[in-house]
């Protein structure tokens, strides 16, 4: 039996901060079963009042509809074919913009003033099947396979240019695909880690920023209760000297289901706990540097 390690978080960029604004990024997940996992980001566009809740709105509302399929259908969404899995992302769409719209009624406001960004992806140990609006990334590597980009990001004629879901030609510009190899490890950004993970000569995936990631969930039992990492990583001043813009993450890992009853009990042994935590805080230490080090230039890098 497999389960999905994942998480989900999202960092306030340097430039929103100076300007008091919010965090419009939203990342989230649900495991649907523990080997079937839907996820989502949405990144609110920065000319828009609430796109901080429209991006909330859009990652919810994904996450729901998938939510309500029937549990026993899920591997049979994998054989769809493109047709119709653009049909039920079509269908997502109107959900999404129905509720925007409802919110902008609330708000008082258009609701173009609650445009954001949607990458939305399904996975299970046979497949995937994802769909994208706008820029930012879906990465993904299959078991025995190489990283793969799932879409390029939309880029527009001007720069900071890119499709909305509440743009006009958010379904012509949706990209959607049906994926048949068996999936291992997920990571799914907004547009605020674009430059440091993708290298867009090529469209391929830096592995040098994945790997740590990927490792981070190798080594870590539950992701959600030991996110320092990640946090630290996202928040890292040396990232931020890359991107001022907001940053989400959303990982996962398909591993073995491991039970809670496997897991050695060392609460009475209070050395043992110490030197533990002490190997994963290097082990994590480790794991940032040699993310950070792949941003820089060989002279500033730093050692472990």
């Amino acid at each position: 039996m497999k389960e999905w390690r994942a998480i989900a978080r999202s960092a306030v960029g340097v430039g929103h901060q100076k300007q008091n604004i919010p965090c419009q990024d939203f990342g989230a997940y649900s495991l649907i079963a523990p080997d079937v996992m839907v996820g989502a980001v949405s990144d609110g566009a920065g000319s828009a009042k609430f796109s901080d809740r429209g991006a909330e709105i859009a990652v919810e509302t994904s996450i729901l509809l998938f939510q309500k399929f029937p549990k026993d259908i899920y591997d049979e969404l994998l054989q769809l074919t493109l047709e119709r899995a653009k049909e039920i992302f079509e269908h997502l769409l109107k959900n999404i913009l129905k509720k925007i719209e409802q919110e902008a009624q609330n708000l008082n406001c258009d609701y173009r003033e609650l445009a954001c960004t949607l990458l939305v992806f399904l996975a299970t140990p046979h497949g995937m099947v994802a769909m994208q609006i706008g820029d930012g990334f879906i990465v993904a590597r299959p078991h025995d396979g190489e990283l793969q980009l799932l879409f390029n990001p939309d880029k527009g004629e001007y720069i900071n240019e890119t499709t909305f879901v509440t743009s006009s030609n958010a379904i012509e510009e949706m990209q959607v695909q049906v994926f048949d190899w068996k999936p291992y490890f997920i990571c799914a950004s907004t547009d605020g880690l674009e430059n440091v993970a993708i290298e867009y000569k090529n469209s391929k995936p830096f592995n040098a920023f994945f790997s740590p990631l990927e490792e981070y969930l190798q080594e870590t039992l539950v992701p959600e209760e030991e996110d320092q990492y990640i946090q630290d990583f996202l928040n890292s001043e040396r990232l931020n000297t890359r991107t001022h813009d907001d940053k989400t993450l959303l990982l996962g890992l398909l591993t073995e289901l491991t039970s809670t009853l496997d897991v050695p009990n060392t609460t009475t042994d209070e050395p043992e706990i110490e030197e533990t935590e002490q190997k994963q805080n290097n082990k994590r230490s480790f794991r940032i540097k040699r993310i950070i080090n792949f941003f820089l230039p060989s002279s500033n890098k730093t050692t472990s």
